[in-house]
């Protein structure tokens, strides 16, 4: 069963935006949307620029320095020059309050 940790109160994280936090030593971007609630790496796989001072469109996540695009649902690379996906994390909301369930790092 995955250890959930709470990061970010709900009113920190207004529907349409997206906001970083510290957990377990990583960066995590929780981003809310209208399909719910996402936690991601935020780091980008291509060239390790900080994903929060990006642009949140729907569920596409794009970077602010070259332009990578990624799903916040599921992680995948949806546009170059970024090949690896985002690791992805369990959220859950528990009254106010957005918990973290950490995936493994990635190899």
């Amino acid at each position: 069963m995955p250890q959930f940790e709470a990061a970010l109160r709900l009113a920190e994280v207004p529907p349409g935006s997206m906001r970083a936090c510290l957990i377990g030593g990583r960066e995590i971007l929780i981003c809310h949307t209208r399909e719910g609630m996402f936690a991601l790496d935020n780091i980008c796989t291509h060239a390790h620029a900080r994903l929060c001072e990006g642009r949140l469109r729907a569920t596409r996540l794009v970077c602010p320095l070259h332009g990578a695009s990624f799903d916040i649902r599921d992680g995948r690379v949806l546009g170059p020059p970024a090949e690896l996906p985002l690791p992805t994390h369990a959220v859950r909301l528990v009254g106010e309050v957005i918990e973290v369930a950490l995936a493994p790092v990635p190899p």
